[in-house]
C-alpha cells in the first residue's frame, strides 16, 4: 500500500474517500480548511496526516506540497458550487470557486503526476459531476468548472497512457451531502423532495473506478442517460433545460 492524498476531506464525499482508502491501508493525508473537522476523522483512522489549507490559494496549496513531497494516489476532491444569477453572485465568491475547483486540481496534479510517471506507477481522480456535460444556467461558473475538470483529465489521462499512470474522472450527478445546503441549492427542482444516493456510496462508487482505471466514470442509470443525451440535445434547449431544474421548485 501507499500514500494517498485526498483534498476536501473533512466531510462528504472526501470523507467517505478517506476512510475507504485507510481501510485499504494506505497511509491517508487529509486536507481540507478546518482543522477541528479533520482531526474528528483522523481519530478513527490507523496512521493519518493532517493539513488545514484553503486551496483556493497559492500559499494553502503549498502548503500542502511542502509538507508532502510524493504520493501514490491523489484525489483532488475539494470543491464548491453557488446557486444563482452570475451577476449577482459575489465576484469573490464566484473567483475562489475557479481556482478551488479548477487551479488547486491542476496545481496538485502538476505537483504529483511527473514522479508518478517516473516510477511508472500511481492513480489521480479528480472529482467531476453531471454538471461537466453541458452549460448550467444559476450555477453557471459551477458547471464551467467541473466541465474544465473533465476535459483537463480526459487530455492528461490520454497523454500518459501506457505509463502505468491513470487519471480518472468522477462524474456524479446530486447526492446527499452539505455541497447543497453551501451552494444555496437545496430548493431547486434538481434537488427538492429526491431520494439523494449516499456520500459513502458515491465514494464507494469512485474509488472502484479509480481502481480499475477508468478515464470517465458516470455513476448510477439515470446519470449516464443524462451525460450521453447533452451530446444530442441542442445547445439552446439544454440550456433551457437545466435552467428549469436549476430553478427553484
Amino acid at each position: 500500500m501507499g500514500r494517498a492524498l485526498v483534498t476536501g476531506a473533512s466531510s462528504g464525499l472526501g470523507l467517505e474517500l478517506a476512510k475507504l482508502l485507510d481501510a485499504q491501508g494506505h497511509e491517508v493525508v487529509l486536507v481540507a480548511r478546518t482543522a477541528a473537522a479533520l482531526e474528528e476523522l483522523a481519530s478513527s483512522l490507523r496512521n493519518p496526516t493532517i493539513i488545514a489549507a484553503d486551496l483556493a490559494t497559492e500559499q494553502g496549496r503549498r502548503a500542502v506540497t511542502d509538507a508532502v513531497d510524493s504520493v501514490d494516489i491523489l484525489v483532488n476532491n475539494a470543491g464548491f458550487g453557488e446557486c444563482g444569477l452570475f451577476a449577482e453572485i459575489d465576484e469573490a465568491r464566484s473567483v475562489s470557486m475557479v481556482e478551488l475547483n479548477c487551479e488547486a486540481v491542476v496545481s496538485l496534479t502538476r505537483s504529483y503526476l511527473p514522479a508518478m510517471v517516473a516510477r511508472g506507477s500511481g492513480k489521480v481522480m479528480n472529482v467531476a459531476s453531471t454538471a461537466a456535460f453541458q452549460p448550467g444556467p444559476t450555477m453557471a461558473v459551477y458547471y464551467a468548472s467541473k466541465a474544465f475538470v473533465l476535459s483537463f483529465t480526459e487530455a492528461v489521462a490520454e497523454e500518459t497512457r501506457g505509463s502505468g499512470v491513470t487519471l480518472t474522472a468522477f462524474c456524479p450527478g446530486a447526492f446527499a451531502s452539505g455541497f447543497q445546503d453551501a451552494a444555496h441549492a437545496g430548493n431547486t427542482r434538481l434537488i427538492k423532495g429526491r431520494s439523494l444516493p449516499s456520500s459513502a456510496e458515491l465514494a464507494r462508487a469512485g474509488l472502484a473506478a479509480m481502481d480499475r482505471g477508468d478515464v470517465v466514470h458516470v455513476p448510477g442509470l439515470s446519470n449516464k442517460v443524462t451525460a450521453v443525451s447533452s451530446r444530442f440535445t441542442p445547445r439552446p434547449l439544454m440550456r433551457r433545460i437545466v435552467r428549469y431544474i436549476q430553478d427553484e421548485a
